[in-house]
């Protein structure tokens, strides 16, 4: 009885990809059980709260689908949305989220979080849905985070957002449209409406 408790407790850490011990509550699976994995060696304890079994296939985004997990209301934004999406030679130390304007700011001990707050449609439109080792992760599309990183500049740096606007040119030919709805959206299209004439 309690190998096949031990299978199927395994079984559910492994279809989560990275599992929260409330998620696995919700599936019949108690904490005890969870515990008892982690002490056998089975199950890896990631950060507070997050768990994934031994032979989990890690990837080099491993932190974002973490950050997924334990903050499911962020959107991955500005200089992670840019690394994530291959438009920047920056490699970010903090996962950089956008959170509405009151929402609570998490406290996690890993990775490092760098809380943004965005609201309205600058908030909810261009989010992506992508699947990062078994867990939705929530980005802003390419399109979107070029013109929030103009609308950042001053925290990010100019010389980023048109790095990162001249990576979009080269790789999403035929993206003009969707930058200029959203340059739209973050109010920007009077400051970057110089660089899309000297790229275009």
């Amino acid at each position: 009885m309690v190998a096949v408790r031990k299978d199927s407790a395994l079984k559910a850490v492994r279809r989560l990809g990275v599992a929260r011990p409330a998620e696995l509550e919700a599936q019949g699976i108690p904490r005890a059980q969870l515990y008892r994995l982690v002490r056998k060696g089975l199950v890896a304890r990631q950060a507070r709260g997050i768990y994934v079994v031994s032979s989990h296939p890690y990837t080099e985004h491993h932190a974002l689908a973490q950050v997924a997990k334990r903050v499911p209301n962020g959107v991955l934004c500005l200089l992670t949305a840019l690394r994530f999406h291959e438009l920047t030679t920056q490699a970010p130390a903090e996962v950089w989220i956008a959170l509405p304007e009151k929402a609570r700011k998490p406290r996690l001990e890993y990775p490092r979080l760098r809380v943004t707050r965005f609201s309205g449609a600058a908030l909810t439109e261009g989010v992506e849905t992508h699947r990062i080792e078994g867990v939705d992760v929530r980005v802003y599309s390419a399109a979107k985070t070029v013109a929030d990183c103009f609308k950042y500049r001053n925290k990010i740096g100019i010389d980023v957002a048109i790095e990162a606007l001249r990576d979009f040119g080269r790789r999403h030919r035929g993206g003009a449209t969707d930058l200029a709805r959203f340059a739209r959206i973050c109010r920007v299209t009077r400051v970057m409406q110089p660089y899309l004439d000297s790229i275009a």
